[in-house]
């Protein structure tokens, strides 16, 4: 099948150490891969450079056949990538539907305008939007005032928003209960009938490799191994890097 994304030779140094030592990987459209490996292998390193949120130091990076190489966090979101953060990252004052308008509006300037004229999104997008991830509040509901649990599901209602067609999702189910966890694979594998590509990390085995049809490894900046799930967790040097067998 096709690629949507291809990471080639991506190296990246802080100081004297290497947070990523030529990592390649690629993600096949219309389908779920999982970027796994122990804490500080350069995960959320690699997920910040194809963003645009960090700069390589060599190494390019194609999206849709294009090279992204080098664009801003803001012109590589739209050329269609959409993602989420560890750490969630929304506006605590603002409220949900402000949220999904920041999401479906492209143009900044556009947002901030609408924001401070009070122009809201129809109902109707909105409950789409946020029914889709099973959030049950309020449109004007404040961010601050929604849960743990509440703030990652608008986290993935405001991606999910945004026109795409690669999702990036770090930790998804980090930290979340078990009944949110299921309704979150119910998410990622519609939106993948639908015919949209994920690339995730996470550090919950059992939900990688219940959901992913590839998983990368990594490990001290270096891809080790890569394959089906059922291939990945029985490879020896994943089981020693990542396991610590």
């Amino acid at each position: 099948m096709e690629s949507i994304l291809e990471v080639k030779g991506v190296t990246k140094a802080f100081g004297g150490v290497k947070a990523l030592n030529n990592a390649s990987l690629t993600v096949t459209s219309g389908k779920i891969t999982a970027l796994i490996g122990p804490n500080g292998s350069g995960k959320s390193t690699l997920f910040e450079i194809i963003s645009g949120l960090q700069k390589q130091d060599h190494g390019k990076i194609y999206f849709m056949n294009k090279e992204i190489t080098g664009l801003s966090a803001y012109r590589i979101a739209n050329q269609g990538i959409a993602r989420t953060f560890q750490q969630v990252r929304l506006f605590k004052n603002l409220e949900l539907a402000d949220h999904i308008e920041f999401a479906l509006n492209n143009d900044d300037t556009n947002f901030f305008k609408n924001l401070f004229t009070k122009t809201k999104l129809k109902e109707e997008q909105l409950r789409i939007a946020l029914d889709r991830v099973g959030l049950d509040k309020r449109a004007d509901t404040l961010a601050h005032n929604l849960s743990y649990g509440q703030r990652k599901l608008l986290d993935l209602a405001v991606a999910l928003a945004k026109p795409h067609e690669l999702l990036m999702l770090d930790e998804p189910v980090a930290g979340v209960t078990p009944k949110l966890r299921t309704e979150i694979k119910k998410i990622l594998l519609e939106e993948k009938k639908e015919g949209k590509s994920i690339l995730l990390i996470e550090h919950d085995m059992e939900f990688v490799m219940d959901i992913a049809d590839v998983v990368y490894v990594l490990a001290q900046g270096e891809i080790i191994a890569k394959g089906p799930p059922s291939q990945v967790k029985k490879n020896k040097a994943v089981l020693e890097a990542y396991l610590g067998e």
